[in-house]
């Protein structure tokens, strides 16, 4: 035996010498199967590479999960049902005194001279109280209800991390606030089209507009009422962070944001009043003014953008320290 080859050193123990072990980058004979990787050992191999891929999958199953679910359903369908109430009222009403000429908001004495005006009063109904409400309860049950539920932890041991899990959860929700508003938009262009006259229609400033021109703006008015809504969500994902009760996660949303309307609307509140998050959500209506004023507007989307960022970014800090254990 030559120094270059020293004798190779038998196990612990005393048992015989095994199989030499394949040195780096040596193939195996093909047909080999692969052994193991041990539980915990160096070899076990990390979480799988985060495929653009996974994420849409990811995001797509958290969809299909939530608008699956009978409690979405039917706040989907108490948004719906808002419209016709209100379309049925006003012509009730009207065919029966004309009392509601002339009187009531701006949007709900134009309904009965042209149907498309039911969409932005149908949004101007919702948006203070169910559209609101129906966000906190989803987003309000976006971590908790899976804690609660006990199917967070498997989440989580799949490759998804903590910070994509979060994001995907708050892209659900926001989906569900553009979802939401629509259902109520189509429920009052279908209503106000069935029981009203459509055609040109008045705008606040006392303009005409077209047909085709205001279904454009309704679209509109209903993205930014969507988009209104974003700081409702970021509110509603935090608290969700902050326990493993779904019904309690919702429930502290939900009265967050009528305390945060009653507190609106109090007049020896008004130095903070603009920092809320519902101050300027009824600024929409400016959308229907020839031309259009957009200082409003942008002034609730930026508070919205700020709470996403600062609830957003208190959701990261708690859910990615959160101990897991059910």
């Amino acid at each position: 035996m030559s120094r270059a080859e020293p004798a190779a050193r038998p196990p612990r123990g005393g048992g015989a010498a095994g199989p030499p072990l394949p040195s780096p980058g040596a193939s195996e004979p093909p047909g080999t199967p692969a052994a193991p990787a041990a539980v915990g050992s160096a070899a076990t191999p990390g979480p799988l590479p985060r495929h653009p891929s996974r994420t849409l999958g990811l995001f797509a199953d958290e969809v299909r999960t939530t608008f699956r679910r009978r409690r979405t359903l039917a706040l989907l369908a108490v948004l719906a049902a808002v419209p016709v109430l209100v379309g049925v009222a006003v012509r009730v009403e009207t065919g029966d005194a004309g009392r509601a000429a002339g009187a009531g908001p701006a949007f709900m004495a134009q309904i009965t001279n042209n149907g498309l005006f039911l969409v932005f009063t149908a949004l101007a109904a919702t948006l203070p109280v169910f559209l609101p409400m129906a966000v906190g309860v989803v987003a309000g049950d976006a971590i908790a209800g899976e804690a609660s539920a006990g199917t967070l932890r498997y989440l989580l041991v799949a490759p998804a991390g903590r910070t994509r899990l979060l994001l995907t959860k708050y892209a659900t929700v926001l989906t569900f606030c553009l979802v939401a508003t629509l259902v109520v938009a189509v429920s009052a262009l279908a209503t106000g089209a069935a029981l009203f006259p459509l055609g040109e229609l008045t705008t606040i400033s006392g303009t005409r507009i077209g047909f085709g021109e205001g279904l454009w703006r309704a679209l509109l008015i209903a993205c930014v009422v969507a988009l209104s809504l974003v700081g409702v969500a970021a509110l509603g994902l935090f608290v969700s962070t902050l326990t493993d009760s779904g019904i309690a996660a919702m429930a502290t949303t939900v009265g967050l944001v009528i305390t945060v309307q009653i507190l609106d609307a109090i007049p020896q509140l008004s130095a903070f009043q603009p920092y809320f998050f519902s101050h300027y959500w009824l600024s929409f209506a400016d959308l229907m003014r020839e031309p259009v004023l957009w200082d409003g507007v942008g002034r609730d989307l930026g508070l919205q953008a700020l709470y996403a960022a600062v609830l957003g970014s208190a959701a990261w800090a708690r859910f990615t320290t959160k101990d897991v254990t059910v």
